[in-house]
């Protein structure tokens, strides 16, 4: 039986989607997956998504009218978040408009001036440096107009197209998995530049326009730890948590970091990788030859799947056993705290991709339903939403469960692609 990669069910379908395509990020997964999931859920449900990313959940739930509440441990996804979930009035776009035009104005004076430039590793890999001397004036006008980025949310939205101007004219390459660089770093003029600059903003300026029915919010709390905003109950988890394949997710966001302050050094991004479930970056990778895991239950097929990745004897294979280890004890941890903050029949849904380690089948959709079985959840499944690449045993699923229900429970959405793990031979 065939499964399609179907790239409608990936980040590519939220390019062209008003506010979800603000920025790119790989990891981030459909707006259009995410209706599906919303769509059947009831107008008085509250939804949470752990794992917020781009806020891609928060907001597909405040355009149905929803209230929604998404966690990041990332400061710069949560105040991206906050701003692609917000309503903009009259008065604050007039002046994001008259600041922008005065800002961009300022900046041609500032072009020979020695401004501030992010501390970005081999940054002339990303620009060359006429670029670089244009987008630091740049900022510095935006910063004289307007104010660092986070110190100012209410002009969030002149960031964000800033944002996408350092990346429209960087050597960024977008054509692997993750974020690569093209052959050579790209020239572009002065006008150029600001021409580009003003498209986006514009762009970017109309996709805000538009009142949100619906109230979501992005919150600093680690998704291994109780959950207390307001003494909320759930009753709707969606989400789609990192996958344990070894792809920081710090790597894309960098230069956006970098350039808003949100990010200092190489260290600081190695320190949030090693605090994201299945981060990789840097000093996070050298601490898994230490890390030990705590005392709980965690599933048995767990444990064959590590000692299978050991047995390889590959170079790193202790390495790579103890990062699958890592991952799904945390995700355990996730599971086991998030239990407190749902409604009694609270619907959990989980959109996950499988690895594999020196030929070993990592099956993250079965080795989460055992977790959520030890931890008392119900109606316990997965289905099959889509092939991943081009390689034949990666898959993306759905994982889902109910919280103290009795009665049976599946997903309606993914009508499509709705095969059973054994129909495609994939339990053997």
């Amino acid at each position: 039986m065939t499964v399609s990669q179907r790239s409608d069910y990936t980040f590519k379908y939220n390019k062209q989607h008003g506010r979800h395509g603000w920025l790119r990020l790989t990891p981030a997964y459909s707006v259009k997956m995410v209706n599906e999931i919303i769509g059947s859920v009831p107008k008085d449900a509250f939804i949470l998504d752990p794992f917020s990313g781009t806020a891609t959940t928060g907001l597909v739930a405040a355009e149905h009218g929803l209230s929604a509440h998404c966690l990041d441990i990332n400061r710069f996804l949560i105040w991206m978040g906050n701003l692609k979930c917000r309503n903009y009035s009259s008065t604050e776009i007039d002046h994001l408009r008259r600041g922008f035009s005065a800002a961009s104005a300022n900046s041609r004076n500032l072009v020979h001036e020695d401004n501030w430039v992010p501390e970005l590793h081999n940054i002339n890999r990303w620009w060359c440096l006429r670029t670089l001397r244009i987008l630091a004036a740049l900022r510095q006008a935006l910063v004289n107009e307007f104010g660092e980025p986070r110190n100012r949310d209410g002009h969030g939205l002149i960031w964000i197209a800033f944002c996408r101007l350092i990346i429209e004219t960087s050597s960024a390459a977008f054509n692997h998995v993750s974020m690569s660089f093209r052959d050579s770093v790209p020239t572009f003029e002065l006008d150029e530049i600001f021409s580009l600059f003003e498209h986006i903003f514009s762009a970017i300026i109309d996709s805000s326009q538009g009142e949100l029915p619906g109230c979501a919010s992005v919150h600093h709390v680690d998704s291994r730890e109780e959950i207390s905003i307001g003494e909320v109950k759930y009753s709707h988890i969606v989400t789609s948590p990192p996958y344990p394949n070894r792809i920081s997710y710090i790597r894309e966001l960098r230069p956006y970091m970098y350039w808003t302050k949100f990010l200092d050094s190489a260290r600081e991004a190695g320190e949030l990788d090693w605090q994201a479930i299945g981060g990789t970056w840097g000093v996070a990778t050298s601490r898994l030859q230490q890390w030990e895991p705590i005392e709980i239950e965690l599933p048995p097929a767990l444990n064959d799947v590590v000692e299978e990745i050991m047995a390889t004897e590959e170079k790193n294979a202790h390495l790579m056993a103890s990062y699958v280890l890592k991952y799904f004890h945390d995700m355990h941890l996730h599971l086991q705290s998030l239990r407190g903050s749902l409604r009694k029949g609270a619907v959990l849904t989980y959109i996950v991709g499988n690895s594999s380690f020196y030929g070993v089948q990592v099956r993250t959709d079965r080795l989460l339903e055992e977790s959520m079985r030890i931890l008392g959840y119900s109606n316990v499944g997965s289905r099959i939403v889509r092939k991943r690449n081009s390689k034949k045993e990666l898959f993306e699923y759905c994982t889902y469960a109910t919280w103290q229900e009795i009665g049976t429970y599946e997903p309606l959405y993914f009508s499509e692609n709705q095969h059973q793990p054994e129909q495609l031979g994939l339990l053997a």
